[in-house]
């Protein structure tokens, strides 16, 4: 389902097409009592955009809003076939950090398109979040990358191939 954006009208082609996969940068505090897990909530880039007042077009899409450590070869395959029918060649997509690299190279063969996958260590709800700048990030890399899969995180932009994570830091190298 798409959620309508007011920076798209019906004439105009997105430049670029957000999509929630849920993780981190989504997480919220839970609406039940008694909880202490983190709920997946709305996706942090509807505020992060709202903040930023783009001076592009774009939609967004919610795949699924899920932990990536749930995230299925389904919803896996459903990313994959709703970038491939789509009619954008420039993506941002939001994910959990703990299997981003494992879904950038599950899409690699979309690599006709412009796909750059973001997340957080904390959620955007924190109010020390580092969720805008690594959207910032990947918003900004998307506009001015060739066509391909990458990840941006921690400062840096590498593509799929070349990317790889400190699992001691949980830092992006």
């Amino acid at each position: 389902m798409y959620i309508a954006c007011c920076q798209v009208d019906s004439i105009m082609k997105p430049n670029i097409t957000f999509i929630q996969m849920g993780g981190t940068i989504d997480k919220t505090y839970p609406k039940a009592t008694g909880g202490y897990a983190f709920e997946i909530g709305e996706a942090a880039f509807h505020s992060i955009l709202h903040d930023l007042q783009p001076s592009f077009s774009y939609e967004t899409k919610m795949i699924c809003q899920k932990d990536s450590q749930d995230i299925t070869i389904g919803d896996r395959q459903e990313l994959k076939d709703f970038i491939f029918k789509s009619d954008c060649s420039t993506f941002v997509i939001t994910h959990g950090t703990d299997t981003m690299i494992e879904t950038g190279h599950f899409i690699s063969d979309l690599s006709q398109k412009t796909i750059v996958l973001t997340g957080s260590l904390k959620p955007a709800a924190f109010k020390q979040s580092d969720a805008p700048i690594q959207l910032g990030s990947a918003i900004a890399a998307s506009q001015v990358l060739s066509a391909g899969i990458y990840i941006a995180m921690n400062g840096i932009v590498k593509s799929i191939d070349d990317i790889g994570r400190d699992l001691s830091t949980g830092k992006f190298i």
